[in-house]
């Protein structure tokens, strides 16, 4: 470690941060899984807790009193253990499908996985989606050029996001360390979160991502001041949840780490 680098390893989220603009594929899934149930799930309330592993997500929507009583009242009774896992029976079919169509990478990805790598970082990846989920997403990813040295998926560490736990797994089998040699790039708070609870320096990504929650062309559609608006307030909830730095997209990385 005498080259002068400042770090050695960075771990990329997936949806709204590598793939899929908007973090869209997820809301989707979610949606149609509460609808079979007679609920009626709103966006804002599909995207409150993004991140975290998905059986943990559907832990917190039916945690919501307004989800909770919507459920109530389509169900006839409260939610239960066994509705969290018959939701997350349909949502792996869901997930897959949704994120196999929105798994079209975000425009320069791969210029800055190969601007890192010729530097000589690794990359690494991890994600709320399980192994079963990314299946389709790996694929489509690859074919388009991305092949991060390692993926973490939900379900394989003890604990998912906000813990540290799947970024120390991926320092752990890449032998990378201290912490503070890592970079961990994530759209989401909880993302944001097992970065700092990780000791790394830790990059939110604004326009993307959870936080604004459009899709690319709905983006680029947005005149320029509810653009600016929409911006400075997903910068500012980044930056809140503890984010060292926030950038726009993924693209605007490697300026961002060469500088440090």
């Amino acid at each position: 470690m005498t080259d002068g680098r400042a770090y050695d390893l960075v771990i990329f989220d997936w949806a709204g941060t590598m793939v899929d603009f908007g973090c869209c594929a997820p809301i989707g899934a979610y949606v149609q899984a509460f609808a079979r149930r007679g609920v009626v799930l709103a966006e804002a309330a599909a995207r409150a807790d993004m991140g975290i592993a998905k059986v943990d997500h559907v832990r917190a929507l039916l945690a919501r009193p307004d989800v909770a009583h919507d459920w109530k009242a389509a169900q006839g009774r409260g939610p239960t253990e066994v509705d969290v896992d018959a939701l997350m029976e349909d949502l792996g079919p869901l997930m897959r499908d949704a994120a196999a169509v929105a798994s079209e990478l975000i425009p320069g990805a791969v210029a800055t996985v190969n601007a890192l790598r010729e530097r000589g970082l690794r990359i690494g990846s991890s994600t709320g989606y399980t192994r079963e989920m990314m299946g389709p997403v790996l694929a489509r990813a690859a074919a388009q050029g991305y092949v991060p040295d390692h993926v973490v998926c939900a379900g394989e560490t003890p604990q998912g996001r906000p813990s540290p736990l799947m970024i120390y797994k991926a320092c752990a089998e890449l032998g990378v360390w201290p912490l503070s040699r890592v970079v961990k790039v994530d759209d989401s708070e909880s993302g944001i979160a097992e970065g700092r609870a990780a000791g790394c320096f830790t990059v939110g990504i604004a326009a993307s991502g959870n936080a604004i929650g459009l899709s690319r062309e709905a983006f680029q559609a947005l005149d320029h001041a509810e653009r600016d608006r929409r911006l400075a307030a997903a910068r500012a909830s980044l930056m809140a949840a503890g984010a060292d730095a926030v950038i726009d997209s993924v693209a605007d990385l490697p300026g961002l780490i060469q500088s440090r």
